[in-house]
C-alpha cells in the first residue's frame, strides 16, 4: 500500500495533467464556438449577454425610478411618494404639491 506522502504526490501530479488537458481542450472549445459565431453571425445578445458597456436595472440590482406624484413649485423639486418626505413637503398639505396627471 502506497504511503500518504506518495499519494499526495501522485494527487498533485493528477491535478497538473488535468490542468493542462483543460487548457488544451478549453483552447479547442473556444475555437470551435468563435467559428459558429462567425458562420452564423451571431450577436451577443442572442446569446443573452448584454451589450458592452451598458447593464439593466435588473443587472444592477436596482428597481427602476417611480415617476414624480409631488412637485415643489418654487424650485421645481419633485418626490415620488416613497421613502422619506422631503423637507419642503414635511408639515404641510400634500394635495397642494401634486402633479395632476
Amino acid at each position: 500500500m502506497a504511503s500518504y506522502k506518495q499519494l499526495t504526490a501522485q494527487l498533485e501530479k493528477l491535478h497538473k495533467e488535468v490542468a493542462v488537458a483543460r487548457e488544451k481542450e478549453m483552447a479547442q472549445v473556444v475555437a470551435d464556438i468563435k467559428l459558429l459565431i462567425e458562420e452564423f453571425d451571431i450577436t451577443a445578445e442572442e446569446l443573452g449577454f448584454a451589450p458592452s458597456g451598458t447593464k439593466s436595472a435588473k443587472a444592477k440590482g436596482r428597481k427602476p425610478a417611480l415617476p414624480a406624484r409631488y412637485r415643489n413649485p418654487k424650485t421645481g423639486e419633485t418626490w415620488s411618494g416613497r421613502g422619506r418626505s422631503p423637507g419642503w413637503l414635511a408639515g404641510k398639505n400634500r394635495e397642494r404639491f401634486l402633479i395632476e396627471s
